[in-house]
């Protein structure tokens, strides 16, 4: 008897968790945000955990401002809560379209006004749900605080593409923070009547010695970085579907322009992985690409070179996959590495070029399979002969 109690219990609290994210917070009706999640998440492996990144839009329908308070995210089924942010965890992750004013200075988003919550969670593999559900917290200008619950988004469960590296050996660094505000996870680009976010998942691979260095020399010389004119190579079997290969390069780092948006890849080689994901390569050295469009390319083919051509901060290589053949025409989508083995991380990455890696214990440094690496890692990669 005592045992059935108790079940009926933990079911009445499961109940009531579920009712606080899907039911109304009372009978009247006021405008409010309207809320969207544009790309459902599908989750990624990193470092053992399930990762969950997508963007939830705010928009506010009203004529004053709006400042959120908290945001709270359940499992679709059951409503249990996975995770919460407020204050400064809430505050950074919220950008408002546009140009800045007073109102956000104060964390609020004006009347009118489109702000882009980005979201990242970190879930043991057997934690991930099939669908999410939100609620949010927000103060009126006029009248206090209030909740909202909505949306619910099924995650996407398409598996994701298995892929060997992108370059070869090692060390390489292998760089993205989901915090940076200019970083490629927050770079919106709205091409074409349509906002994307090609970026999502990029990353950005500078090679590095083993004391961390970057370049020989004069490091404002692009020629000077250790990657220069390293060899991309095919992820996967792919058939290549666009090139650009005749984009010049400054020849100093410091000397580099903004460009505009078609320029901003400079040269660069996209394959068609097939189920409608494409593997992007930019940055390129000037005249280095050695496939065509239509032709079909082996794993662990040279595609090109890496170089400094296009928006970049130094030589490197941008990667990522996406799930249409344009840089900037499509959604950044999630993959994994095939295998990699994990060195260690920059904490700091302005020591990157001046100081060594903090390295992995000993018994961590292990070989990964599966698994999207951490961002601002260091690893070091197996790779196919070469097939030029």
């Amino acid at each position: 008897m005592a045992y059935m109690h108790k079940g009926w219990l933990l079911l009445l609290l499961v109940t009531v968790q579920f009712a606080q994210f899907a039911g109304a917070r009372d009978a009247t009706s006021r405008e409010s945000f309207d809320l969207q999640v544009p790309v459902a998440p599908t989750p990624v492996t990193v470092e053992g955990r399930a990762r969950l990144q997508y963007e939830l839009h705010l928009t506010n329908f009203t004529d004053s401002p709006l400042r959120p308070t908290a945001i709270e995210i359940g499992d679709g089924a059951s409503g249990f809560p996975l995770a919460r942010f407020e204050g400064d965890a809430l505050a950074t992750r919220i950008t408002l379209i546009g140009p800045a004013d007073e109102a956000q200075l104060q964390g609020a988003i004006p009347g009118g006004r489109r702000a882009v919550l980005y979201v990242e969670m970190n879930l043991a593999p057997d934690a991930v749900p099939a669908a999410l559900v939100h609620r949010h917290s927000y103060v009126r200008a006029d009248d206090g605080e209030d909740t909202i619950s909505g949306p619910r988004v099924e995650l996407d469960a398409m598996p994701l593409p298995s892929l060997g590296p992108p370059v070869r050996g090692g060390p390489w660094v292998v760089i993205y923070d989901p915090s940076w505000p200019r970083g490629h996870r927050r770079m919106l680009l709205a091409v074409d009547g349509r906002a994307r976010l090609p970026g999502r998942f990029a990353i950005d691979w500078v090679r590095v010695d083993a004391q961390g260095r970057s370049a020989r020399g004069d490091a404002d010389l692009a020629r000077n970085a250790l990657g220069y004119g390293e060899a991309a190579i095919a992820v996967a079997d792919a058939t290549v579907v666009a090139i650009r290969n005749d984009f010049p390069e400054s020849e100093r780092v410091s000397a580099n322009p903004k460009h505009a948006i078609d320029d901003a890849s400079g040269n660069h080689v996209v394959l068609d992985l097939g189920s409608s994901r494409y593997a992007i390569y930019e940055h390129l050295r000037p005249g280095s690409v050695r496939v065509a469009v239509g032709q079909r390319v082996q794993r662990g083919q040279v595609l090109g070179e890496l170089g400094f051509s296009g928006d970049s901060t130094g030589p490197h290589l941008h990667f990522h996959v996406a799930d249409g053949p344009s840089p900037v025409r499509a959604e950044g989508r999630p993959f994994a590495l095939e295998r990699f083995r994990a060195l260690g991380r920059y904490e700091d990455l302005s020591h990157l070029g001046s100081a060594p890696w903090t390295p992995r214990a000993p018994a961590a440094t292990a070989l990964r399979s599966g698994e999207l690496p951490e961002g601002n890692s260091v690893i070091e990669v197996d790779a196919p002969a070469a097939r030029d």
